[in-house]
């Protein structure tokens, strides 16, 4: 089995100047952002197989009164095939924010996004004015878990692209029980997408998470207003983990109702009502 995934990598340090990865996002912003409205900035952090227009439903509403940003994480560009992790991904967001002229912005970030919000509120502190974590937490996997992870990634690589079964996981891993019954043609809608990703996109993506420290003490010592908003059909990332991600951030839970992992597309209506009220306090 592929190294990356058995053990966390070693890599060289590399400056984010010299990071071509990063350089996307600094020299090439309008081909991987989604740049809305006018006044203090959000920017928005998808989750493993989504992509930025996940955040339709909230740049729609909250446009009116804020400048709205909603990127593509690596996964879903043309730096796919490369080795990357949390870390790159938290350099990635402050090359956008120079990229397209913003000092500093609330990062929401839905599950991978969130993880990613956390590492960039630790590394750039000064350009995160607050993080709001959809359906994420500071937590890890257990090893049953990224067992299963592993196995799953390594098949959609060899297969070159998501296999059937993997979609199959991916509709229940993302999408909860109301949404599946009640809106089946939004689940298909991604599943069709999930079929044209690269198995090797996947594979990078899963992999830059799957063996992440616990953040938990870490975000106890974080200076950052913070919101967590989590779908109580979240099969992913069971309540009592969002429970105690809010805690060590000293952060409000919101519950959104007849939601599961992609909550903020599945009940937008809860969810923007929440990311206003927390706007409001923090600008």
């Amino acid at each position: 089995m592929n190294t990356l995934i058995n053990a966390r990598r070693v890599r060289p340090v590399v400056s984010s100047d010299h990071d071509d990865g990063v350089a996307r996002y600094r020299e090439r912003p309008s081909t991987v952002a989604t740049d809305v409205g006018d006044g203090p900035a959000v920017v928005f952090a998808h989750g493993t197989l989504m992509d930025r227009t996940m955040f339709d439903p909230q740049l729609s509403v909250l446009s009116d009164a804020y400048r709205c940003v909603a990127y593509d994480l690596r996964a879903r560009t043309d730096r796919y095939a490369d080795e990357y992790d949390l870390d790159d991904l938290a350099d990635d967001y402050a090359a956008l924010l120079d990229g397209i002229g913003i000092d500093s912005a609330v990062l929401v970030g839905m599950s991978m996004g969130g993880f990613t919000a956390l590492r960039a509120a630790e590394r750039h502190p000064d350009r995160v004015e607050g993080v709001v974590l959809v359906d994420s937490d500071t937590g890890v996997h257990s090893e049953a878990d990224r067992e299963q992870y592993g196995a799953l990634i390594e098949r959609i690589e060899e297969n070159g692209r998501p296999t059937d079964a993997g979609v199959e996981v991916a509709k229940h891993q993302l999408f909860g029980e109301t949404t599946r019954k009640q809106r089946p043609e939004l689940v298909e809608a991604w599943a069709r997408k999930w079929y044209s990703y690269p198995g090797l996109a996947v594979h990078n993506e899963i992999a830059s998470w799957l063996h992440r420290d616990d953040f938990t003490e870490r975000a106890r010592g974080l200076d950052v207003p913070a919101l967590v908003t989590h779908g109580v059909e979240d099969a992913s990332i069971e309540m009592e983990k969002a429970k105690a991600t809010a805690e060590a951030l000293g952060a409000k839970l919101e519950r959104i109702p007849e939601a599961g992992h992609s909550s903020n597309l599945e009940n937008p209506e809860a969810t923007n009502a929440a990311l206003r009220e927390f706007l409001e306090d923090v600008y």
